[in-house]
């Protein structure tokens, strides 16, 4: 992954030097991908340069995030800590959405991070990094103008088991690596859980939906039942309206 990892720290570089811009925001969940994305800006740009943006709701364990922005060596000074539980309870209040609506208060907890972290962008003059993969890209999991918002994506062309090679490449600590993914909207949430499906599978079919052009009904993959493949499949096909809006003349 050594190749690749150059490839994207180039493009980071250049695009910051190309728009006369030091400053990167980075919103860190403590997760693989804003773990990966954190450390290949770092490599781009100045450690003292980089603002990690860390959005607890309530309560919610935030010790990752801060391992990986020691870690990567970011000032202390630099790393920015808001809980977002007033924000989203007050939203949810005054939008009537009770705590058992959870898909809808998930999205006002992506937004309101989204709002704070171009906030930081503006106040600092930067640059937001963006943390979402090819396989969430294509599977819709993401929240409009929320987790997906950003002005950089350098890992968006990188399947999810391609990014936990980039970490195994950059030797991330153990427990980021090893973590199950979770988009951290509500208790024990998990993307395997909700998706239905676990992403080594997932990255299989969607490479040949998406990269090979393939319908679901021409896949048969080693170990792979018919019914993830077609689970994957409605998926993508449910979700790209997504990737499709707002719809122009």
């Amino acid at each position: 992954m050594q190749v690749e990892a150059e490839k994207i720290q180039k493009f980071l570089k250049g695009t910051f030097t190309k728009n006369n811009i030091n400053s990167a925001i980075i919103a860190v969940s403590g997760g693989i991908d804003s773990a990966i994305s954190l450390t290949l800006i770092t490599r781009a740009i100045l450690p003292n340069n980089i603002y990690p943006v860390l959005m607890p709701y309530g309560d919610q364990d935030m010790t990752d995030a801060l391992s990986i922005c020691e870690w990567n060596q970011i000032p202390k000074e630099n790393i920015v800590i808001k809980n977002i539980k007033s924000s989203v309870d007050g939203i949810c209040s005054s939008l009537n959405i009770s705590q058992d609506e959870i898909m809808r208060k998930g999205n006002i907890m992506a937004r309101v991070r989204m709002i704070i972290t171009y906030d930081i962008a503006k106040e600092k003059n930067g640059l937001v990094i963006g943390t979402e993969n090819k396989s969430e890209h294509y599977l819709g999991y993401f929240t409009r103008f929320g987790d997906e918002a950003s002005d950089i994506e350098p890992i968006v062309h990188l399947y999810k088991t391609q990014i936990r090679q980039l970490a195994q490449y950059f030797d991330i600590p153990n427990e980021i690596l090893t973590k199950k993914p979770s988009a951290g909207l509500w208790k024990d949430q998990t993307d395997e859980n909700e998706l239905g499906f676990g992403y080594e599978a997932a990255d299989l079919v969607l490479k040949e939906i998406i990269d090979n052009n393939k319908e679901a009904s021409e896949i048969n993959i080693e170990n792979i039942s018919p019914e993830i493949v077609e689970k994957v499949a409605k998926r993508v096909h449910n979700q790209a309206f997504k990737l499709e809006v707002p719809y122009k003349l």
